[in-house]
């Protein structure tokens, strides 16, 4: 109730303020104050605990990283200068200096050492997979940590540039204990002033951010619109200045707007359909027990169709979760082309009789449920009598990780380096490997990819990983997306890069 009362407010509030009803004057916000749009409400605010991308994009207003990435998927400084590596299981980082906390805590050696062990240790931390190769960090001096590995790990570095790199005050963990979340403090360009669920986040420019030059906005609030076609209409209106990401379908109507632009970029994200072959009961149905099943609901699928009637073609059909701008990913890997004869008899082996009934999860939002009309209707041709589940994103979540699900359509923003977008998922007991899926030969590969540096090595590794989930079928992957962002003309400076997080340094309005 409380998100379809605040999506009627904003879009009443849109329509008012494009026209001018009943003779009303609408105020403008304050001039430097940014109104961001997003897709949906993020999970929590403490990045050891996250597992959402709009998460992330709060985060990166308030969290600096120790490292982050370029145009190039380069690894560029932020909070660290700069890493070396003097043995293959250790790795030095020099730290910048002057850095402080929104508490005006410093942010030194001491507190580096503090994020990477509370990203180890936390009770329930995401980040714990992304850093399991630290044995050991040592404060070596004030701006100088020695992080001792277990083994060669040739991600590491690559994970500091997300949230396993944001470093928190230990201050205000340990003076807020488990309520962190509620009032979160970092090193970031903005500090958290008040979050209301599923209507916005409000952060407040922090004074003595270290790289206050690039800083140009007072005040970033984050607005929750899970409709595209509410983020469309008050981003016309002017009740907003920047979607995080614009519907491909609505691309047309931003780009002849002369007070709209689009700024796009590739993205490192896929999409695709999660299914439960081991955790707890949900697993136990015939599209659970049996990849012959798995099998025949991929074959019922037309990628092309869907991305063109949902996405107006703007996605590229993938069969991987590495992006086609990575280095890693497989080039030659095609997703198979539909075949409704092939699943049928699929389903006939497995000795399926009549309609096989499957529930498909999606996280609740107007493009999520066409995606899962679309596949409800291309798997009934097949004999699939699919059941489309809208849940709320905390409610898809505890589905996913209580097993209370059969199917889910789910999809991962992609992060710079492969291990972030593969261990998790498909590793026995990763964090995110929802499915449960266990299978000791990819266990061991995705440790001996994690384990060397060689691109052309780790991306045969990679293949290997996708012969053998292309024929248990786990995951199933549907598409690579990109980063469509819509905002005003107003916005100058604005770089979108392939993890499609909202960056403002740099960022002002142009009046």
């Amino acid at each position: 109730m409380m998100e379809r009362g605040s999506t009627m407010r904003r879009t009443m509030a849109a329509i008012l303020a494009a026209c001018g009803a009943f003779g009303a004057t609408v105020l403008p916000l304050q001039a430097q104050t940014l109104r961001v749009a997003l897709r949906g409400d993020v999970d929590t605010l403490d990045p050891a605990l996250s597992q959402t991308f709009m998460g992330t994009v709060v985060y990166t207003g308030m969290c600096d990283k120790l490292f982050d990435i370029d145009e190039h998927l380069n690894i560029v400084p932020m909070l660290a200068l700069s890493s070396e590596t003097p043995d293959p299981k250790t790795v030095v980082i020099h730290l910048r200096p002057g850095v402080l906390f929104q508490d005006g805590e410093p942010m030194d050696a001491a507190a580096v050492k503090f994020s990477l062990d509370r990203d180890l240790n936390q009770p329930g931390s995401f980040r714990r997979s992304e850093v399991a190769m630290v044995d050991h960090v040592d404060v070596v001096d004030p701006l100088t940590v020695r992080v001792a590995l277990k083994q060669a790990s040739a991600p590491f570095v690559a994970q500091l540039t997300d949230r396993a790199g944001m470093m928190v005050s230990p201050k205000a963990v340990r003076e807020e204990g488990a309520g962190f979340a509620l009032h979160p403090v970092c090193a970031g360009p903005f500090r958290f002033v008040e979050r209301v669920a599923q209507d916005h986040i409000t952060l407040e420019r922090f004074d003595r951010y270290w790289d206050a030059k690039d800083i140009h906005f007072d005040k970033v609030v984050y607005q929750i619109m899970p409709d595209s076609t509410v983020r469309l209409t008050n981003l016309q209106a002017g009740a907003t200045d920047f979607v995080e990401q614009i519907a491909p379908t609505d691309v047309p109507a931003v780009e002849a707007s002369p007070k709209l632009k689009i700024v796009k970029s590739d993205s490192l994200g896929y999409q695709g359909l999660t299914f439960n072959v081991g955790n707890g009961k949900g697993a136990d149905s015939p599209i659970g027990r049996d990849a012959r099943v798995r099998r025949a609901f991929e074959l019922s699928i037309d990628r092309d169709a869907l991305i063109g009637v949902v996405f107006n073609g703007l996605y590229q059909p993938t069969a991987q979760a590495i992006s086609p701008v990575s280095p890693f990913n497989l080039p030659g890997l095609k997703p198979p082309a539909r075949d409704v004869a092939a699943a049928k008899k699929l389903l006939a082996e497995a000795g399926l009789t009549g309609r096989v009934p499957v529930s498909l999860g999606i996280i609740n939002s107007p493009l999520n449920r066409q995606v899962g009309e679309v596949i409800q209707s291309m798997a009934a041709e097949a004999g699939f009598d699919v059941k489309v589940v809208a849940m709320e994103i905390g409610s898809g979540l505890a589905a996913l990780h209580s097993g209370d699900y059969q199917v889910f359509q789910i999809g991962w923003s992609g992060l710079l380096d492969p291990d972030s977008d593969t261990w998790a998922f498909l590793h026995g007991g990763g964090p995110m490997n929802y499915a449960a899926f266990h299978n000791p030969d990819v266990d061991r590969l995705l440790d001996e990819a994690r384990a060397t540096d060689d691109v052309a090595k780790r991306r045969d590794l990679y293949g290997a990983v996708w012969k053998i989930v292309g024929v248990e079928e786990p995951i199933v992957y549907l598409w690579t997306t990109r980063n469509i962002a819509g905002l005003s003309k107003r916005v100058v400076g604005y770089r979108s890069l392939a993890d499609g997080l909202v960056r403002l340094q740099g960022a002002s309005f142009s009046d």
